[in-house]
């Protein structure tokens, strides 16, 4: 029909708009529908910041719900978000770099599933292996070649590592770690730093960091004095408390025990030097060295920071990406240290479900495609863009705020800084954290609801979505 009608024309061009923001998958709280033209980029960006905040009525109610079921409502501490106010968001589905929660609440994520999900959430290649091994089983309880395949890429790509037993967590693999260390070595003491974090076995829950931390708690009840006695707390970065610790039990020192990178007192790097000195002082006193790469490995570099820093480590405990998400841990080192574990050696150690098909068909996909030349350079350029953006819209709304990255781990703190050991991290304004928190949550930006955690970035974040955070972070450092 050739008749002018401007009321036609106005509806036609309300469709189109509309359809073009849905086929983009773009949530009303990051894109409006505009009208006269398509908007500029600059425009785009300010519209993510001018919408109405989320709501979050289902997530209420379910999770008031959870709370009659479970102690806290959840199934982890962290994920409660005590230290950050209000009450979680419950999700309902995840892809890509999106999470959306049970009241269709659409978020940019950076936690990650707490940093496996380095490829994206859900990734179709991941999924269709997954979905293949799982026609055949999804527990064997048997030798299974998969476990060769994924092994096999692990000690390829770990310095450290000459052999490798699957557990199916981190600290399943920190516990198997700590009974080895003093089963090669005959020694019981360890040493390991204030603010790291290596699980929850109760050798460990001493100035811990991360969920203990979070929730006011210095180490846990419930832990027999006799558990940590055996475990002595230096301060990280600082070469000369670990030296104070050996001189003062020479010779009985098993292992000196470290987050290559802190990710469980918020990010802090450790510095060259500090590495490398560990590094000595366990060969000057026959201690063995231990990277805890849990939460590192294969995340901020394919060889994790070993690599990243060059300095290997005797014995190091993996998990979170090389089970591509799904349950998994491992702890692997020397050939002579690991031939300790039973049924090689004395040193005792087992699990129902370690190596299960499943989880090692999704690392083998994972580590495929991280094996990929570039995957680590474009990693931490991006992570480094979001973290220059954040320090940047901080400081232009006067607050002090310091951050960092390593490939694709990145944190800021509210603090001057440097933030270089726990003692600094604690020097954070932990509410104004929470108050941010919570208004980038409300505006569609998903970060870990702890300033004593870490955030990771992914393969399937895109420059648009890191450039939408710093522009809503903008906004709310403005209102702060």
């Amino acid at each position: 029909d050739s008749t002018f009608n401007p009321t036609q024309i106005l509806i036609n061009i309300m469709k189109f708009t509309f359809a073009a923001a849905f086929l983009a998958g773009t949530a009303t709280a990051f894109a409006p529908v505009t009208f006269g033209g398509r908007p500029t980029h600059t425009s785009s960006l300010k519209s993510a910041v001018e919408e109405s905040v989320y709501t979050f009525a289902k997530s209420e109610e379910i999770f008031a719900e959870a709370q009659t079921l479970m102690p806290g409502g959840v199934s982890s501490p962290v994920r409660a978000f005590k230290s950050v106010g209000g009450n979680p968001v419950v999700f309902d589905r995840v892809k890509g770099a999106y999470a959306w929660d049970v009241d269709e609440n659409k978020y940019i994520d950076y936690v990650g599933t707490w940093g496996p999900a380095i490829l994206g959430h859900a990734d179709d290649d991941v999924l269709d292996a997954v979905k293949a091994t799982m026609e055949k089983g999804t527990s064997f309880g048997a030798p299974c070649p998969l476990e060769n395949e994924l092994a096999k890429a692990v000690v390829a790509a770990v310095p450290s590592v000459e052999m490798v037993r699957f557990t199916n967590s981190g600290t399943e693999a920190c516990m198997g770690m700590i009974r080895l260390v003093r089963a090669f070595t005959g020694r019981e003491k360890v040493i390991k730093f204030e603010g790291c974090y290596h699980g929850h076995a109760d050798s460990f829950l001493v100035q811990a960091g991360s969920g203990v931390a979070t929730l006011g708690l210095p180490d846990s009840p419930g832990v027999p004095a006799a558990a940590t006695s055996a475990t002595y707390c230096a301060e990280y970065n600082n070469l000369e408390s670990v030296k104070a610790i050996l001189e003062a039990n020479k010779d009985e020192m098993a292992a000196i025990i470290l987050e290559p990178i802190v990710g469980n007192s918020g990010f802090i790097k450790p510095t060259q030097e500090f590495l490398e000195g560990l590094r000595a002082l366990c060969d000057e006193h026959g201690a063995l060295l231990v990277f805890d790469e849990v939460m590192t490995g294969f995340r901020v570099a394919f060889g994790g920071a070993q690599q990243y820093f060059g300095v290997t480590p005797d014995v190091t405990t993996m998990g979170k990406v090389i089970g591509g998400g799904l349950p998994v841990g491992a702890y692997g080192g020397r050939k002579d240290i690991m031939e300790v574990v039973a049924p090689a050696g004395p040193m005792y150690q087992a699990g129902t479900l370690s190596g299960n098909p499943l989880a090692m068909t999704a690392g083998i996909e994972t580590l495929k495609k991280l094996s990929e030349p570039g995957v680590y350079e474009e990693l931490e350029r991006k992570s480094q863009k979001l973290v220059d953006g954040i320090l940047a819209a901080g400081k232009k709304h006067g607050h002090a705020l310091t951050g960092g990255c390593a490939g694709g781990m990145f944190g800021w703190f509210f603090n001057e800084g440097p933030v270089s050991s726990f003692k600094d991290a604690a020097k954070s304004d932990t509410e104004k954290f929470g108050k941010w928190h919570r208004m980038m949550l409300e505006r569609g930006v998903y970060l870990a609801p702890s300033t004593y955690e870490a955030g990771f970035m992914s393969m399937s974040h895109t420059d648009e979505d890191i450039e939408r955070t710093i522009a809503i972070a903008e906004d709310v450092m403005s209102k702060l």
